[in-house]
């Protein structure tokens, strides 16, 4: 078997609202025979915790059904074994012969990725051979564990995004700096660790200065301990004098994570030794008095105490049989433990600092201590470096608590660790002689959120009331709109109405994405990425999103819910790729915009399509209804009951409700509608107009928006863009499947002089579209001009054009159909043989070079 492609979904999608973050496998299981029962045995031999599971006793499936399953399995069954435990899982037969799609869940990307990979080398490696080689799959894990560790959250920044989700937060990884975005658009905050958005460049760089903090501390009256700084050796001595003598702390001045310090020095000798490895961290270093107690950790957010944690140097306690070395290998075992961030507890790493203290203890790695002698390994009590620690939040003294609370403040942090040394946090410090020894930017979070004794504390929940303040919001009104025609135009239609409500609009459209007036970046920007540009914009007030299915297919949405999401209509186009092979599969794949809609929301729904229709039993939310008809029997039900609907009555766009009607403007009045001849932007307009209604854009604004909304090829390019060029006109229309062609047919239908074609098709459309496109040319044009589109996808040149004109022969035989393959030659010969009155309609591949072509001519016609 083999892998023909991998995609990662990170948003709502195809298979699931719910399960944003899943793997998808297109995989090739190529005829293989399998004997189940036996090779089931042997699987659960290389992966144990399958056993007993459903897939093994099924006789209701195919050989085929039942390796696709085997591999959903192993892959999730691999992650679990690395503690990403994950049980979403999917597969589906395509219409191609042992061509499967296989989807499973992740936590980790990458991790998803390559279980999948793994996955399919395990099943064939038994298939083949009945094992898999333990070495192998000791690697594979290995593997996973280290992808985990490298895409993973820190814990700090978990427990804030935790908190965040809880609380329905929408956020964002912005791929730089580990910077994380809480909430959308002009509602956003941010954090990076535990620094935020309100923190002060200011009160981080004092903080970092530890020199300069005591000082300020100092001469606030805050007790720290006696210090001073130097660069050379020759000034410890008189350093060590100034500060009392000893006992000292000798550390860098720049450094962390207990990196290069050395606490309770006695000799001169230790001083020496100290200073030389701190001075390998930091130039300057500090010595300081040496406070004896026990190490705090005060964490303080938003100028108010919130926990209390006593951190424990990394350390063994002697069982009087085992060596020290035996015994860190013991109490490394701790399941707790882990590499970094990874677990509750870091691995205990031996080092230069740790021999030192173990000598000064009398000890050495192979000393066998008594029973219960405790021996450290650790100058300080830093959890990365193996320490444990403590929650005694219930324990601290409110004059603590006041003090810490005041260190915040005078250093400025938003968060602040406080680093306290004293013999009982239960007692003032001026009582025990402790000081505050250091103020920390950015304080870790493991500590209180998984203490190694004691209860553990929610700090994160004070993060999120600090930066979203009771009553703030943290989401922007998000419009989506999808379908198979209409979207470009509508979306452009809601983003145009919307800009008069004073608000900075962000949309995303096939031709590019937009904030305000302006293009940020050109191009079919219609997926995740872009959606994720507008969302990700503080300035951004409203996104109105355009929402293709290719991107929906590729990653999911870019957005975990929208306010509403308008489905125009589901037609045959795109059939056959990505594996959506019928109507009803693109329909279902349509509608994962409407099943995001947020509780508060709606889903406007096309009531003269079918499948849009039924969509309206998958949603949670209200539905809003358009349609041309007003007596359509759904609309009159539906507004009965009190539902919200717009309709075409009497010339009109309306509102209705209930009994109440609201005119919003006759069509001709529209710029859009071509003076009411372009039905479909009548029904664009309908759209807009409901989806904009439903989130209180009022009637004026409404309809202000629709008479200023020109369909040019400034506003809409490429869609129903009409050219005056004197005594013909030119239509530029982006019409690609049949349901477009019949759009544009109708507006032909009403226009009174002749009508030449310029058509072509994409390429990866399957050969019986391509020829219906020909079919419905035939019905359209009395003379018809056959392009091809610059990429083929795929096909050999001519195989397109020769498709469309069997179509156009297989309907009349005698329209004069000439083959042009380059597009521009094509639409120049086609504006050249234009008659008096005419209308050269082109469909073009490249939009800017058709228009370019059109208005070049009408330059030249005189003024």
């Amino acid at each position: 078997m083999k892998i023909l492609k991998i995609q990662t979904l990170r948003g709502p999608n195809y298979w699931s609202i719910q399960r944003h973050q899943l793997v998808v496998v297109r995989l090739d299981l190529e005829d293989f025979q399998v004997q189940r029962a036996s090779f089931f045995q042997n699987l659960c031999k290389v992966l144990p915790s399958l056993a007993g599971k459903e897939i093994a006793s099924r006789t209701d499936i195919s050989n085929a059904d039942f390796l696709a399953e085997i591999i959903k399995e192993i892959a999730i069954a691999l992650q679990g074994y690395i503690g990403m435990k994950v049980d979403f899982g999917a597969i589906r037969p395509t219409v191609e012969k042992n061509i499967y799609q296989v989807v499973f869940e992740y936590q980790t990307e990458e991790a998803g990725r390559y279980a999948a990979r793994a996955a399919v080398r395990i099943c064939t490696s038994i298939l083949e051979t009945g094992t898999y080689a333990v070495s192998e799959l000791q690697e594979d894990l290995k593997d996973l564990r280290d992808i985990r560790l490298d895409g993973q959250l820190g814990p700090s920044t978990d427990s804030i995004v935790g908190e965040a989700k809880a609380r329905k937060i929408p956020w964002l990884e912005l791929g730089s700096r580990a910077m994380i975005q809480l909430g959308y658009g002009v509602h956003q905050s941010r954090i990076q660790a535990t620094l935020s958005n309100k923190t002060g460049i200011l009160a981080v760089e004092l903080a970092c200065d530890k020199e300069g903090t005591k000082r300020i501390l100092r001469d606030s009256g805050v007790p720290v301990p006696r210090g001073t700084t130097i660069r050379s050796p020759k000034y410890l001595e008189d350093s060590i004098t100034e500060v009392g003598g000893f006992p000292i702390v000798i550390k860098p001045l720049n450094g962390n994570h207990g990196r290069g310090i050395t606490i309770d020095i006695r000799t001169l000798k230790e001083a020496m030794d100290a200073f030389d490895m701190a001075q390998e961290v930091s130039e300057e270093v500090i010595i300081e008095r040496f406070h004896t107690g026990r190490d705090h950790r005060v964490l303080v957010i938003n100028g108010k105490f919130v926990a209390v944690a006593e951190r424990v140097p990394a350390n063994v306690t002697g069982d009087g049989v085992s060596t020290i070395s035996q015994l860190i290998e013991i109490t490394n075992k701790d399941p707790r433990r882990g590499d970094g961030h990874d677990n509750v507890l870091t691995r205990i790493e031996i080092d230069r600092t740790s021999m030192d203290i173990l000598v000064r203890q009398g000890f050495t790695l192979e000393s066998v201590p008594p029973k219960d002698q405790v021996c450290y390994l650790k100058a300080t009590a830093n959890l990365s470096t193996g320490g444990v620690s403590v929650d005694r939040t219930d324990e601290i003294h409110p004059e603590n608590i006041w003090l810490a609370e005041r260190v915040a403040k005078i250093i400025g942090l938003d968060i602040a660790g406080i680093d306290v040394v004293t013999e009982d946090i239960s007692l003032p410090v001026r009582q025990t002689d402790g000081a505050i020894v250091e103020v920390n930017a950015a304080p870790g979070f493991r500590m209180h959120t998984a203490p190694s004794i004691g209860t553990p504390r929610n700090v994160a929940a004070p993060v999120i009331d600090m930066l979203f303040p009771e009553g703030a919001p943290t989401r922007i009104p998000i419009v989506a709109i999808t379908g198979t025609n209409g979207k470009t135009t509508t979306t452009r239609l809601i983003a145009h109405i919307f800009k008069e409500t004073g608000k900075r609009v962000g949309y995303t459209t096939t031709d590019g994405i937009y904030i305000g007036q302006c293009l940020v970046e050109k191009g079919d920007t219609t997926g995740p990425y872009s959606a994720q540009v507008i969302l990700r914009d503080p300035t951004v007030e409203v996104a109105v999103l355009e929402t293709a299915r290719g991107g929906i297919l590729r990653s999911g949405l870019g957005f975990d819910g929208c306010d509403v999401g308008v489905v125009m209509n589901v037609q045959a186009d795109h059939l056959g790729i990505g594996d959506i092979d019928t109507i009803e599969d693109l329909a279902r794949l349509k509608s994962v915009v409407v099943k995001t809609a947020l509780p508060t929301g709606y889903a406007v729904l096309n009531a003269d399509d079918p499948l849009v229709v039924a969509m309206a039993q998958e949603v949670e939310v209200k539905v809003a209804y358009f349609s041309m008809n007003p007596d359509n029997p759904l609309i009159k039900s539906h507004v009965a009951e009190g539902g919200l609907a717009a309709v075409y009555e009497e010339g009109y766009l309306t509102i209705v409700k209930g009994d109440w009607k609201l005119r919003i403007e006759e069509a001709v009045n529209v710029p859009l509608t071509l003076g009411g001849r372009a039905a479909f932007n009548i029904q664009n307009s309908l759209a807009a107009s409901l989806a904009a209604f439903s989130q209180d854009v009022n009637i004026e604004q409404i309809r202000q928006g629709l008479s200023t909304f020109v369909a040019s090829s400034a506003q809409t390019p490429g869609r129903m863009n009409l050219f005056d060029l004197g005594k013909y006109h030119a239509l530029v229309d982006y019409a690609h499947n049949p349901a477009g062609f019949k759009a544009i047919a109708d507006f032909i239908q009403k226009w009174e002089g002749e009508a030449i074609g310029v058509i072509g098709a994409p390429g990866d459309r399957r050969d019986e579209d391509i020829l219906e496109l020909g079919q419905l040319a035939a019905g359209m044009f009395s003379r018809i001009f056959i392009k091809e589109d610059k990429d083929l996808r795929g096909r050999k040149p001519r195989v397109v054009a020769d498709l469309l004109r069997q179509g156009i022969e297989e309907i009349n035989g005698n329209i004069p159909c000439i083959t042009i393959l380059d597009e521009a030659e094509a639409l120049t010969a086609a504006l050249d043989s234009a008659p008096q009155s005419g209308l050269v309609v082109v469909f073009p591949d490249k939009v800017d070079q058709a228009i370019g072509i059109i208005e070049s001519r009408k330059s030249k016609l005189p003024s």
